[in-house]
């Protein structure tokens, strides 16, 4: 529904604070005159604006985690974790309440409850200031983002690889089984004989630092090789035999009928596994949708943006988090270009398929991967 629907369901206690809030001069006790004088002011590009560019970076986060979020209803308990999730721990203040977000919200004629029996204990945003405020934070972004001109001297386009190695990573475990350790790794010869077949090749992972959070397998095998792994465990595709790794029966029956893995089922499993460590890496996707598909556009730029809203994973860094498990992942995917352009450095811009594949795909808190913290 829209904003003038649900104004219309709204009681008229929440409608006197509504118009308190942006200033109405009207009678508070004729609901038709408060609904008028709401839409008014409300539709006023000036009055939206300053309203939306006034939240504090809790309040945008927290807007952000439902922009994308194709739901109309959320209960208290989800909106309670997103504005929790809103506020990063070097941030965190014990007299801020995660529930003053969704006060401020209803106070701003932008949550409301539903009205029907079903629906009165849920909220829901209206469908057009959803699109008002992706529109108008999308402008603010813009300003800041810097555009190249033409195409750099060099980029990296990984369509279609991904599936390819997964493929390989199957045929070589269809030719042989593999003898692993007793904590489940395989040896790195074995490793080393698969990272040879691959169209993508990574450094093996040595004795460096603590690797936990980005999936089963993260702490043992390089990042896109871990991500490999974990797709094809999580899929059945591959067991664990005590000391052996082996294919399943539906891991041979790929290689038997030459089937390659659908990037969408890639992407969408990506999102489930990375969900625990970035909760809003779907938004994150978005914005980079957004901002980088018609043009190749400047890496600093866009982590001038889009950086306040990453949050930081225990070692890495909001950067590191930005460009490593998202950017590059999403390289890896197929979903973008990186490059390099002589005056403007890193460049990154949004593939076709890309583009089709993240404005397409949905994928619910609830189905996120759990992996354990404390995993290395």
């Amino acid at each position: 529904m829209n904003l003038a629907d649900m104004l219309s369901f709204a009681d008229i206690h929440q409608l006197s604070r509504i118009a308190d809030h942006y200033e109405c001069e009207c009678s508070s006790h004729s609901k038709n005159e408060l609904i008028q004088n709401i839409l008014s002011r409300m539709s006023r590009k000036e009055v939206f604006e300053q309203n939306l560019l006034n939240l504090t970076i809790e309040d945008i986060r927290f807007l952000n985690s439902l922009l994308f979020d194709p739901r109309q209803s959320f209960s208290l308990e989800e909106l309670t974790a997103r504005a929790s999730q809103s506020r990063f721990d070097k941030e965190k203040d014990e007299k801020w309440n995660p529930r003053e977000v969704i006060t401020k919200f209803r106070h701003y004629g932008w949550l409301f409850n539903g009205h029907s029996h079903h629906t009165k204990y849920l909220f829901q945003l209206p469908e057009d200031l959803k699109q008002r405020f992706e529109g108008t934070l999308a402008r603010h972004f813009e300003q800041k983002i810097h555009l190249l001109d033409g195409e750099p001297g060099a980029y990296r386009d990984e369509q279609g690889l991904l599936a390819e190695d997964i493929y390989q990573f199957l045929h070589y475990l269809y030719q042989q089984e593999v003898d692993v350790t007793a904590e489940g790794t395989m040896y790195k010869r074995s490793q080393q004989h698969i990272m040879d077949r691959f169209a993508v090749r990574e450094e093996l992972v040595g004795r460096v630092g603590v690797r936990f959070g980005y999936g089963r397998k993260f702490k043992d095998y390089p990042n896109r090789f871990s991500f490999i792994y974990d797709y094809c465990y999580y899929n059945h595709l591959i067991q664990e035999n005590g000391l052996k790794l082996t294919l399943t029966e539906l891991g041979a029956e790929r290689i038997q009928s030459g089937r390659k893995e659908d990037v969408l089922d890639i992407y969408k499993f990506w999102l489930r596994l990375y969900k625990g460590p970035v909760p809003n890496i779907a938004s994150i996707v978005h914005w980079v949708n957004r901002l980088s598909t018609s043009s190749w556009i400047a890496l600093s730029s866009i982590m001038e943006v889009l950086l306040p809203l990453v949050k930081p994973f225990y070692y890495d860094t909001q950067e590191s988090v930005f460009q490593l498990r998202i950017l590059q992942m999403m390289m890896h995917l197929g979903l973008l270009r990186i490059g390099e352009d002589e005056s403007s450095g890193t460049v990154i811009k949004m593939t076709k398929l890309g583009s089709s594949i993240v404005r397409g795909v949905y994928v619910a808190d609830e189905e996120r991967i759990e992996i354990p913290v404390d995993n290395g």
